[in-house]
């Protein structure tokens, strides 16, 4: 029979399916590999007081479930989510974002979950469930980061434009302070529009060298 350690070393990577920014490692092949390494090995999902697979309060609907090995149980649980990895409730419910291209915020939709939902729920429970018995626990290590919408890419090319077009060095200081401030913190912008103010100001420089 396979240890912890045994389990933990097991190379999952080919069986990973990602989504979203999270990692879901195949409910039939984990069942499976566990199986394999523990004939006796049983799961339970656990249910509520009306015989269904989840919990549901204000701040949405978790599953759970139970594995046990040879007398030794570990319970886990998971919410029920939507694409964007936002909590599902039993009725639709809005909640607001920043739009990165308008900076204005703007009022995003999560859906009323179904049974579907809550079917992938559990069976993405199991498998973690599973995890804690070693198999494929590395995918989980950042899984408790901050999940949000990524950012989208800034638009720099006005910034660019600007910063060429000042006519002093006065201006170029304020117009490259307002651009980094206006693309926050994008790094790719950032890098640009430096080399933008770096080249303005040599040209500015030269210019005033030849004036004089």
């Amino acid at each position: 029979m396979k240890t912890f350690l045994d389990m933990r070393k097991i190379n999952v990577n080919d069986r990973v399916e990602k989504k979203d920014g999270l990692s879901y490692l195949t409910w039939s092949w984990a069942w499976d590999e566990f199986k394999q390494a523990y004939p006796t090995a049983t799961y339970e999902v656990v249910k509520n007081a009306d015989g269904l697979p989840y919990f549901e309060s204000q701040a949405g609907a978790m599953c759970y479930t139970r594995v046990t090995v040879d007398g030794l149980t570990h319970e886990m649980w998971l919410p029920v989510m939507d694409g964007k990895n936002k909590a599902m409730k039993s009725a639709p419910y809005t909640y607001t974002v920043r739009d990165f291209k308008t900076k204005q915020q703007v009022e995003k939709t999560v859906e009323a979950f179904t049974m579907f939902d809550v079917n992938k729920t559990v069976m993405r429970c199991l498998v973690k469930n599973l995890a804690m018995f070693g198999l494929g626990l590395y995918i989980y290590a950042g899984e408790d980061l901050p999940s949000e919408d990524p950012p989208e890419p800034v638009d720099v090319a006005p910034h660019l434009a600007a910063i060429a077009a000042t006519a002093d060095v006065e201006a170029l200081r304020t117009t490259y302070i307002a651009s980094v401030r206006a693309c926050g913190g994008d790094t790719a912008a950032l890098k640009q529009l430096e080399a933008a103010k770096d080249k303005r100001k040599t040209e500015l420089t030269t210019a005033e060298g030849g004036a004089q």
